[in-house]
């Protein structure tokens, strides 16, 4: 049985280029030490409004926005119950996707798996063959965006063009990992249903979930017998559209913290964070190249996590214990026992820089006498 180990709060600070949890500006975390307020204020209808209005202009989209008190978690399990009677497809590359598979037979449903070796990305054909050649009839194709475990940025806007061909079946794609840091066109590629986790690229503390639901997903929802309570589509969003607050009390201080990081977001633009991403997995991948070499298939790569292989041997699990203790600096080995030394993992997420990112692999080849 687990024992107790006191928290002292006597820890030393480090910087995290881990998948999440990231760095969070100084200032958006001081925004949840206001005072208190009710969650049936107006105050509350002020906030809740804000951020759900500043995130359908930064995201781009028409679609309607769920902010929830929970980890994008939430959303595997609610777009499962809200949409799914039956048949579910979800293509697995890595342990988020194969997750994904895992809760949704975990809650009954009949669960198809379109199965590719950890590394490789899911392709818009095999989709498309699958819906054509399948006897059953698809409620949903889960697919997971980016794959952290592995390094796999999968192609989901062209599986959604295809998805879109079959007007009966929902696109729901988990972006936990990616939104906010790698940009997409939710309503140009028929997203039904995307979600993700605000300690991520959106480099906000944890405790929010983000959804983007389509008119099509919430209609679906109020057709079926049965959905999610907690994440129910209909709930949350009639909620909104009467009083523009959760149905739920929400976590306060962290909404807080929400709305002063997507002012900055609104202001760099999707497009910009999306720019200045793409520059730190270019130099990321220019320097593991040079000193290992990159896990995930070729062409489809990861904007926000790299996953390097450990091709020169070094003890990954020894490497991070001397990075943290030396330089007071956090990266994260491969994802489980099978990748655990074979790889090793950089967040280059949220308000990271090149500069700051260069300091991290700075740190890495003094470490490992690179």
């Amino acid at each position: 049985m687990t024992k107790k180990s006191e928290y002292t709060g006597d820890y030393p600070e480090k910087t995290l280029y881990i998948p999440g949890p990231t760095e969070v500006r100084e200032d958006v975390i001081q925004e949840m030490a206001q005072p208190m307020f009710g969650h049936r204020m107006d105050r509350m209808t002020d906030l809740y409004t804000t951020i759900v209005e500043d995130t359908k202009e930064f995201l781009g989209t028409d679609n309607e926005v769920v902010i929830l008190t929970a980890s994008g978690t939430e959303f595997w399990e609610a777009s499962t119950l809200n949409l799914v009677d039956e048949n579910i497809l979800v293509p697995t590359c890595g342990s988020f996707s194969e997750r994904h598979a895992n809760v949704a037979e975990r809650l009954g449903k009949d669960v198809d798996r379109l199965e590719y070796e950890w590394g490789q990305a899911i392709k818009p054909e095999d989709i498309r063959e699958t819906l054509e050649q399948s006897d059953k009839h698809y409620d949903v194709v889960a697919t997971v965006m980016n794959e952290s475990s592995t390094g796999v940025r999968n192609p989901i806007e062209e599986i959604g063009d295809v998805v879109a061909e079959y007007p009966d079946t929902y696109f729901v794609v988990d972006a936990v990992s990616a939104l906010g840091g790698d940009y997409v066109d939710i309503d140009e590629h028929d997203i039904d249903v995307i979600f993700a986790s605000t300690q991520k690229a959106f480099a906000m503390p944890p405790g929010l979930a983000v959804c983007v639901v389509s008119d099509d997903a919430y209609d679906r929802e109020v057709d079926k017998e049965s959905a999610s309570w907690y994440g129910g589509f209909q709930r949350c969003l009639d909620y909104y559209d009467r009083k523009g607050q959760t149905h739920s009390t929400p976590a306060i201080p962290v909404m807080l913290a929400y709305r002063k990081q997507m002012k900055y977001m609104l202001e760099e633009t999707h497009e910009g964070r999306d720019q200045r991403h793409a520059e730190m997995t270019e130099y990321v991948h220019d320097w593991a190249r040079e000193h290992f070499d990159l896990f995930a298939e070729e062409g489809y790569r990861s904007q926000t996590v790299s996953c390097i292989e450990n091709t020169r041997g070094i003890d990954v699990a020894e490497t991070i214990d001397a990075v943290s203790e030396e330089y007071d600096m956090v990266f994260s080995n491969g994802y489980g026992s099978a990748l655990g030394e074979k790889t090793f993992r950089i967040g280059h997420m949220g308000e990271h820089t090149v500069e700051s990112i260069k300091e991290l692999t700075d740190a890495i080849e003094d470490v490992a006498d690179l």
